[in-house]
């Protein structure tokens, strides 16, 4: 399957032009739901993971410290001129969501919007996330999952393979991926195209996580 870092940071250069025109009024509510969702409290520091040109930012709460990154520099330019015009404060900056550049326990929310179906290994995303995240902090998830009870069958394998390489894996589970990287999950709910899109808030499990192997798929 051709999707890799190297692929997603050229592919999402190339849409960064058009990616508001696509991707703001159909996500506009899943969006606001899904971070409405979070405990928000004065002063949190908050992690955007994957934030594309920043369309999460007017849902956030101007009172908490904003962090957020993306693996595009064409995206990010974009993020700055959007918190700019908003009047926000927030460091921007291009990184890897599957090496992030923080130290442990560091944000009390991380926001992982439209990027656990396109990254190339969701495993060490969420790995990454969860080392980031302090011990009460909370995980906001919004994306698109295959249904958690079943996994993918043939024809929508076969499907995923063009799916991946130009927009989205399309046979990714959400429990079996939160809770394998020690997440245990508060909230699930659907927020679009009936089920398919749903928005998760998680924890920190009281066990430890299953170990990611380098390179390894979901």
């Amino acid at each position: 399957m051709f999707n890799t870092t190297a692929w997603n940071r050229i592919r999402y250069g190339l849409y960064a032009p058009v990616y508001d025109f696509v991707a703001d009024r159909s996500f506009r509510r899943p969006r606001q739901l899904s971070l409405d969702a979070v405990d928000w409290q004065a002063g949190m520091r908050v992690l955007l993971v994957g934030a594309g040109t920043g369309l999460d930012l007017p849902f956030l709460p101007r009172d908490v410290e904003v962090q957020a990154t993306d693996l595009s520099p064409a995206m990010v330019k974009r993020m700055k001129q959007r918190a700019e015009r908003l009047g926000m404060d927030v460091e921007c900056r291009v990184m890897d969501a599957e090496a992030l550049d923080y130290p442990d326990g560091h944000f009390d929310a991380v926001i992982m919007h439209l990027i656990l179906a396109v990254m190339p290994d969701p495993r060490q995303g969420l790995a990454e996330a969860h080392r980031v995240l302090n011990r009460d902090g909370q995980l906001c998830v919004m994306d698109k999952f295959q249904s958690d009870e079943r996994t993918a069958g043939p024809a929508r394998r076969a499907l995923n393979a063009f799916t991946a390489t130009v927009a989205t894996d399309i046979t990714r589970q959400a429990r079996p991926l939160l809770e394998s990287a020690g997440f245990e999950i508060e909230l699930d709910r659907p927020v679009m195209m009936g089920s398919l899109f749903r928005a998760l808030i998680a924890h920190k499990a009281e066990r430890e996580p299953d170990a990611v192997i380098p390179g390894g798929e979901a």
